[in-house]
């Protein structure tokens, strides 16, 4: 039967009342049904089926309840897509490199174990004996690893890859993503922290190098110099040993080398404050001479010269100073300014006729080397007139003629003479008696013998000789000038000048007064002072002079003082010592020890009345008697 064929009643929805519920039994059978009447029980079945009720009427589902289902169910789908993706993969990839890991660059994710290890092996294996580049700071260098015992733990390093993860994002970023394991090194911790340090010392550390500036000399040019700018360099130190053990131990087959850190020691200067200065400055001071025009006579600073005096440092902010040294350009032009320039003269008195003179002092003309040089870094930067004019000063001498003159030098306050001079011995008491000689002191200031006739040697003009005066002792330069020594101390003591300190003979001489006698020079050569203050009013002059064997010293001002001398009693009396003597033996009798002093009286010359009273107690060694063969000599004649 067609569809068109069947029959469907019409029915209109809002034809439909609701009806109230009536007896089976009362209701009249269908048209339709049975052409038979129902029993009883049929009857009340067919009533129940065919009752009519409140029955609600369902509506169909909401959109947003359809797209819930389906959205669940294509979940479900995808899930469950996933599960069997997921055992798969974890199937397959069970006990091998997880995926994504590379060492020291080489990909290994996804091998075997086996494998990978035998990959690392082919790849690493030539880096294994290759110098590893290292870079610190600004230094690129390399580390033998075979000297520094690095090798690789292969099977350590293929372990520390780790297992296929479990979790399935893991699982799935590995396909997206590298992981960098490292190699494991097996090495001697002390073997390459010793090359580590050796390769700190020889290769990477440096110390700071200050930005400045250098000259080369120009070839074929008369004094021409280039100069060139010292690039600043930071200093740097690999302090850390250990620490970069650990980081070469991990990094040593990176192909991009090893970065190993340093402590710095920055500079002040920088690189544009050099070539700032080298611009602007240098170049141009150097580019050609300076001409300094003087009295009568010119001088030319050469550009080699201008650069020897130039001086570089930090000026701050990373700017580069530039100074001239004076000392540096005074010894370029010193030499043709000489002739330009007059010494000073101090005035000094001077013994003609036997009468003291003064002779005037002259003042000097010297160049003022600051005033003259004060302008020269403005004409450094000039391309032409570079003319400095030279500037001198005048000074007066220490010692002036009206000063000498005021001194009241006029007469003979003390005077001492010595005789038997001879040989080698005089002719050192000449050189003395000529670094004395017009020697001025002012009221209360010190005369020092070291200061005024210099170490005892060749260059001050001594000759070797023995060291006392009767000719025995060691033979040194200065031998026998303790003569001048003690005759300027007598000339000194007689005018009542106060002994600053002096000292004495090891034995007594016979030819001073006892406990009045100094030394000049000590058996090993050495310089001895003799010092005195004057304590005169007036100021005092030293004539000295030598001539037919004796020595003669004079002390000139204005006389003050009376002066008595007292020698005390001797006594302490010990006899020579006797030593055999050698083969060029002259004998000697020697002589006795003994202690003795001498007292110094000072009296005012005007009223008579003590001024001080001196007593200086000295005790003298006995000489050794000498013995030659059988015989001992008889005494040596005294003076």
């Amino acid at each position: 039967m067609h569809r068109e064929d069947q029959y469907w009643p019409e029915r209109d929805p809002d034809s439909v009342q609701p009806t109230e519920t009536t007896a089976i039994g009362a209701r009249p059978p269908a048209e339709f049904l049975l052409d038979e009447p129902l029993d009883a029980t049929e009857d009340a079945l067919a009533g129940e089926l065919l009752e009519v009720g409140d029955v609600p009427v369902q509506s169909p589902p909401s959109p947003a309840k359809r797209f819930l289902a389906r959205t669940l169910m294509a979940a479900g789908c995808v899930l469950a897509v996933g599960v069997v993706l997921y055992a798969t993969d974890l199937l397959l990839s069970a006990g091998e490199v997880p995926r994504g890991v590379t060492v020291a660059g080489v990909e290994v994710g996804g091998l075997s174990r086996g494998d990978a290890e035998a990959k690392l092996r082919q790849d690493l294996g030539p880096r294994l004996d290759a110098p590893v580049p290292v870079e610190a700071g600004d230094v690129r260098t390399t580390l033998d690893p075979t000297q520094s015992g690095l090798s690789v733990d292969w099977s350590s390093t293929i372990a520390q890859a780790g297992h296929q993860p479990l979790d399935p994002l893991d699982r799935i970023l590995s396909f997206f993503r590298a992981r960098e394991v490292g190699v494991v090194t097996s090495t001697d911790p002390d073997r390459l922290h010793q090359s580590i340090a050796r390769l700190a010392a020889e290769r990477i550390n440096h110390p700071p190098t200050e930005g400045s500036i250098g000259f080369v000399p120009v070839p074929g040019s008369d004094g021409g110099v280039q100069p060139y700018p010292i690039e600043p360099r930071d200093g740097q130190e690999l302090t850390d040993v250990k620490g970069a053990g650990d980081i070469l131990r991990a990094t040593w087959l990176d192909k991009r080398g090893v970065r190993l850190p340093v402590a710095l020691t920055p500079v002040q200067v920088t690189s544009a404050g050099v070539h700032s200065a080298l611009d602007q400055l240098v170049a141009p001071a150097v580019a050609g001479p300076v001409t300094l025009h003087g009295d009568g006579a010119d001088a030319v600073l050469e550009p080699r010269q201008i650069a020897t005096a130039l001086k570089f440092g930090p000026a701050g902010g990373g700017a580069l100073k530039v100074e001239a040294d004076p000392v540096k350009l005074q010894q370029a032009v010193r030499d043709p300014r000489a002739a330009t320039e007059k010494r000073g003269k101090d005035a000094r008195l001077v013994f003609a006729g036997g009468v003291p003179t003064v002779q005037p002092s002259e003042d000097a003309r010297s160049v003022d080397w600051n005033k003259t040089f004060q302008p020269l870094m403005d004409v450094l930067t000039k391309p032409g007139g570079r003319d400095l004019t030279v500037r001198y000063q005048t000074s007066r001498p220490q010692t002036t003629t009206e000063e000498v003159t005021a001194l009241g030098v006029k007469e003979v306050v003390g005077e001492f003479t010595t005789r038997a001079l001879s040989g080698a011995a005089e002719t050192n008491v000449q050189v003395m008696a000529n670094s004395v000689d017009g020697t001025v002191l002012r009221p209360g200031e010190t005369f020092s013998l070291n200061e005024r006739a210099g170490a005892r040697s060749a260059s001050q003009g001594y000759v070797p000789a023995p060291l006392n005066e009767d000719g025995s002792g060691p033979v040194v330069p200065g031998g026998g000038s303790s003569e001048f020594a003690s005759t300027l101390y007598n000339a000194a003591y007689l005018a009542g000048l106060t002994d600053a300190g002096h000292t004495e003979h090891g034995y007594y001489l016979d030819r001073y007064p006892v406990a009045r006698d100094a030394v000049a020079v000590a058996a090993d050569g050495s310089a001895v002072d003799l010092r005195f203050t004057n304590s005169l009013r007036s100021g005092v002059a030293i004539e000295a002079s030598v001539s037919g064997g004796s020595v003669t010293v004079k002390i000139w001002g204005t006389k003050q003082y009376r002066v008595t001398s007292t020698p005390g009693a001797s006594s302490d009396f010990r006899s020579p010592p006797v030593q055999p003597g050698g083969p060029d033996c002259t004998p000697s009798s020697g002589r006795r020890g003994f202690t003795a002093s001498d007292t110094r009286v000072v009296y005012d010359l005007a009223t008579g009345a003590e001024v001080r009273r001196d007593t200086r107690t000295v005790t003298y060694a006995p000489e050794p008697a000498v013995l030659c063969g059988f015989g001992v000599s008889a005494d040596r004649p005294s003076g």
